[in-house]
C-alpha cells in the first residue's frame, strides 16, 4: 500500500524528492540521518489560511491563533510562527521558556494542561501570561493560592468537557466524560461559581478541546452549541465571558483523509459564533498538527534489505524513538523513496529500525524500489514527531533541518553518544 499526500512544501523535481528547492539527497549528504526536514514555506502557509478566516473584508475579527506548540516546539519554528504574530498554547513551564526563547511574547501565551505545579503558575504569573486554563476546583484553588502569594492577579478561563465523540483515536480524544481533561458539564455553572469568590483569579474566558486528529465538522458544532449556551448561562448569573477558547485538533491528511480546508473550518466556527450572537467574543484558535504536520518529514537511510519467509523487511536507521507514532496510536505515514528512479525491483517490505523491540516499525506492507545505502522519507512527520523522541536504547535524537528557499538552516544538532549520560554519576568507590 503506498498513500501520498498532498504536501505544501515538498515536491518531486526530475525524479528526485525536495524540500522547497533543494534535494533531499543533498541534505542527507550534508546533515546525516534520521532527520528531521522541515519547510519554512509550508508552515507560513499553513498559519496564513487561518489567518485568511479571522480577517474580514472590512477589517479585523476578533480571532487569534495560539499555537500548540506540543505538536512541535523547535525554537525556529517557535520563532517562525512568533514572527507571523502568532499567540502560543502551551502546557508545562518548559514549553513558556522556550516560547520566550525563541522570541514570543507571555501576553500571547495561553497556559493549558491537568497538572500544572506551583513552580510553572509563579513563573507564569511572574512573566504575565494571558490566560491560564483552569480544569479543576483544587487547580482553581492553587492557582488563587500562588497568584495572592506573588500580589498578581491570574487571568483563569476554565475548561470544559462537553461530552462530545472527535471521531478519532482514543487516545487523542480529549472531549468525552471518561477522559482526564476538562470539568465536566453538569459541573461547570458550579465551578465559574466557586471562581468568583476567588479573590485573585479574574474570570476571562472558556475554553473547549475534544481531541486531535479530527476530519470532521460536525464534532466541532456540537461542541461549540454545549458551550454557547453555559456562557448564556453564565451572563444570566452576571458571570462574563470575554474570550472564548475552541482549541485545534483539526486533522490533516496522512493517506487519504478529507479534513476540512484550514480557512474553510476556521470560516465556519467563526461564522456559526456570530450567527448565535456572540460575535462581540475574542475567538481562540489552538491549531498544532494542522500547522506543523504536512510541513515536515523525518529522513532514513536503508541500512539492510532482509527477506523473510512472511515478510520483507526494510531495516533503516531511524526507529521508534524517532517517530513513536505508529508503534503507539499504529498510525500510518506514507513513505517515499527519495529518488524515485532507482532501478532496484519493486518489493513490498515492512519497515523497521534497529531497535531491540518487535514493536519498532514504522510502516508495513509499501511497495518500494530501494537497495541499501538508499534514502527513505516519511512524510507527514512535523507533528509529534521528534517532541516524541526519546533516547531508547541509548540513541541519539536526530538533527532537525528547516528550508527556506533554497537555504538549508540546521535548527537542532544530532545528539552525541557522549551527551546522553553526560549528567550521569558513577558510584563511590
Amino acid at each position: 500500500m503506498s498513500l501520498v499526500p498532498h504536501l505544501n512544501g515538498f515536491s518531486v523535481k526530475n525524479g528526485q524528492w525536495h524540500a522547497e528547492d533543494v534535494a533531499l539527497s543533498t541534505i542527507a549528504q550534508q546533515f546525516g540521518t534520521p532527520c528531521y526536514i522541515y519547510s519554512r514555506k509550508a508552515l507560513t502557509d499553513a498559519f496564513n489560511a487561518y489567518e485568511a478566516a479571522c480577517v474580514r473584508p472590512n477589517g479585523q475579527r476578533r480571532a487569534r491563533v495560539h499555537y500548540a506548540m506540543k505538536a512541535n516546539s523547535n525554537l525556529a519554528i517557535l520563532n517562525v510562527f512568533a514572527k507571523l504574530g502568532a499567540g502560543f498554547d502551551i502546557v508545562s513551564g518548559g514549553e513558556l521558556a522556550r516560547v520566550l526563547a525563541a522570541g514570543g511574547s507571555a501576553d500571547k501565551v495561553v497556559f493549558s494542561g491537568v497538572g500544572k505545579s506551583r513552580d510553572e503558575m509563579i513563573a507564569a504569573l511572574k512573566a504575565g501570561v494571558k490566560c491560564f486554563n483552569l480544569e479543576s476546583i483544587p487547580e482553581l484553588t492553587r492557582l488563587n493560592e500562588v497568584a495572592e502569594s506573588l500580589g498578581i492577579k491570574a487571568r483563569v478561563s476554565l475548561r470544559i468537557n462537553p461530552d462530545v465523540d472527535p471521531k478519532t483515536h482514543p487516545y487523542i480524544s480529549t472531549g468525552l466524560k471518561g477522559n482526564k481533561f476538562g470539568i465536566a458539564y453538569d459541573d461547570v455553572i458550579a465551578t465559574y461559581q466557586a471562581a468568583t469568590k476567588m479573590s485573585f483569579c479574574e474570570i476571562v474566558g472558556i475554553d473547549c478541546h475534544i481531541g486531535s486528529q479530527i476530519t470532521e465538522m460536525s464534532p466541532y458544532l456540537d461542541a461549540l452549541d454545549r458551550v454557547l449556551d453555559l456562557i448564556k448561562s453564565l451572563d444570566d448569573l452576571g458571570i462574563k465571558i470575554h474570550h472564548l477558547d475552541i482549541g485545534g485538533g483539526l486533522g490533516i491528511s496522512y493517506t487519504n483523509e478529507t479534513p476540512p480546508a484550514i480557512t474553510e473550518f476556521a470560516n465556519t466556527l467563526l461564522n456559526h459564533i456570530e450567527a448565535k450572537g456572540y460575535g462581540h467574543l475574542e475567538v481562540l484558535f489552538e491549531p498544532g498538527r494542522s500547522l506543523v504536520g504536512n510541513a515536515g518529514l523525518l529522513l532514513t537511510t536503508v541500512e539492510y534489505l532482509k527477506p523473510g519467509e512472511t515478510k520483507n523487511f526494510c531495516i533503516v536507521d531511524a526507529a521508534m524513538n524517532d517517530l513513536m507514532r505508529p508503534a503507539m496510536y499504529e498510525a500510518y505515514h506514507a513513505i517515499v523513496a527519495v529518488n524515485e528512479q532507482s532501478a532496484a525491483p519493486a518489493v513490498t517490505y515492512d519497515i523497521v529500525g534497529p531497535i531491540c523491540e518487535s514493536g519498532d516499525w514504522l510502516g508495513r506492507d509499501r511497495a518500494l524500489k530501494v537497495a541499501p545505502g538508499d534514502r527513505l522519507a516519511i512524510l507527514s512527520a512535523g507533528a509529534y514527531g521528534f517532541t516524541m523522541s526519546s533516547n531508547y536504547n541509548t540513541r541519539g535524537r536526530a538533527a532537525e533541518v528547516m528550508v527556506d528557499g533554497s537555504a538549508v538552516h540546521l535548527i537542532r544538532e544530532r545528539e552525541t553518544i557522549e551527551s546522553l549520560f553526560a549528567n550521569e554519576k558513577l558510584l563511590p568507590a
